[in-house]
């Protein structure tokens, strides 16, 4: 905020709440980042100690995946009967045992089922709390007056980048997965429970519902499915999600498979994807301003699509990793301009953030097994091809990111 913003600012909060709930949200979006990539880091080694192959593994993400559109089906109505605060404070609590649970299935037994229930629990509650979060960030961001949304995402990446750091430190000493996500759980859970304090309402600020408020029903919340702007909203966000959590799940084993790197040099290289999400996030709420979201959505996707290129079809290790660094840099904006564009209209903001939240998760739903069977039958760099075509639709649907009462191509 600036030096001259009020004091007291719309819904009775203080300046200095309206700040401590920003700062809340900081560190719950730098917790899920923590988590998610501390798994993400560790998957090569789940692989070897499960003992499958690269399409097992895509089925065992999915369940992930599967796990995260259940969540998000049910997200809208979830926040309507408790609020986004109790929301995320249960959600991120359950999911760190289901973090937890996944550690000890890949360490005793090995577990295939016991890893897959895990992950089932941690997606479930994760989304939950994706839409819970981003939710709080967009009333937060309207309070304050200033594009923050980049800034919280980016917050998600400097947690994954300690999650990855985190991940390749473990892999480096040999330490247990159940000992290494389990400690991640605890930092999860407790970080949760302090930061959540200082979260406020999502109906702060907000005026009294009008008449044609569809968010108070079951039935007026699934009717935002039937706007078009949703729809193309959510091609947007699955287009990045899908570049996002491609190599989310992918890139460290891409890496080791295709590149031949040590596996604690693939947990490195995606170390270095999610530092360029997070310079990409920071650097985004200037660029945004400036430039507007429609043509920083469309230069995204191009700088996605020349990494990617560089990536799959460069045998040389540093130009690759140029490539990592451009497709990171792309894949940043694109989530969180899709939540702050679905958010644009404070009475449908929770229906609609679940409805494009759930379309961008489906990357997710079927990005893994889909990239898994690819990859075990063409190789893991050549799969990645599906990824460099729906970064392509998401740079052809960019135009519906305009804000309302913005110029054309802002």
């Amino acid at each position: 905020m600036t030096a001259s913003a009020p004091s007291v600012l719309p819904g009775s909060l203080t300046r200095r709440q309206v700040l401590a709930w920003r700062n809340a949200l900081f560190a719950i979006f730098g917790l899920c980042g923590i988590a998610m990539a501390s798994w993400a880091a560790r998957i090569p080694a789940v692989k070897s100690a499960l003992d499958v192959n690269t399409s097992q593994m895509g089925v065992l993400i999915f369940g992930l995946a599967a796990g995260s559109i259940v969540g998000l089906l049910a997200s809208s109505h979830i926040i309507a009967r408790f609020g986004a605060r109790r929301t995320i404070a249960w959600a991120l609590t359950i999911g760190a045992a289901g973090l937890a649970l996944a550690g000890v299935g890949a360490t005793v037994g090995p577990s295939y089922a016991l890893v897959s229930a895990g992950l089932v629990v941690f997606g479930v509650t994760f989304s939950l709390c994706d839409v819970s979060m981003n939710l709080l960030g967009a009333v937060n961001e309207r309070m304050l007056g200033r594009s923050t949304m980049p800034v919280f995402h980016a917050f998600f990446s400097f947690g994954t980048i300690i999650g990855a750091a985190l991940g390749a430190g473990a892999e480096a000493v040999h330490l247990p997965i159940d000992i290494h996500l389990g400690l991640v759980a605890i930092v999860f859970c407790g970080g949760t429970l302090i930061s959540v304090r200082f979260l406020q309402s999502e109906h702060v600020g907000r005026e009294e519902p009008a008449a044609d408020d569809r968010s108070g029903t079951w039935r007026g919340r699934l009717s935002i499915w039937r706007d078009p702007r949703t729809i193309v909203l959510g091609l947007i966000v699955l287009g990045m999600a899908f570049a996002e959590g491609s190599a989310n799940d992918w890139l460290t084993l891409a890496m080791v498979d295709g590149h031949g790197t040590t596996k604690a040099g693939g947990a490195l290289v995606f170390g270095v994807f999610v530092t360029a999400m997070t310079v990409g996030r920071l650097a985004g709420v200037r660029v945004l301003d400036r430039f507007g979201r429609v043509r920083v959505l469309r230069a995204s996707a191009v700088l996605a699509a020349v990494g990617l290129i560089m990536l799959i079809f460069v045998p040389v290790l540093w130009i690759s990793i140029v490539g990592v660094v451009l497709w990171g840099l792309g894949a940043s904006l694109g989530f969180p301009v899709g939540m702050s564009a679905a958010a644009d209209d404070p009475k449908t903001a929770a229906a609609r953030v679940s409805a494009v939240a759930t379309i961008g998760y489906f990357a997710f739903l079927v990005g893994p097994p889909v990239i898994g069977f690819l990859g075990q039958q063409f190789g893991l760099l050549h799969a990645l091809l599906i990824v460099l075509v729906l970064v392509a639709v998401a740079g052809v649907a960019s135009g519906a990111a305009r804000k309302p009462g913005a110029s054309v191509g802002a």
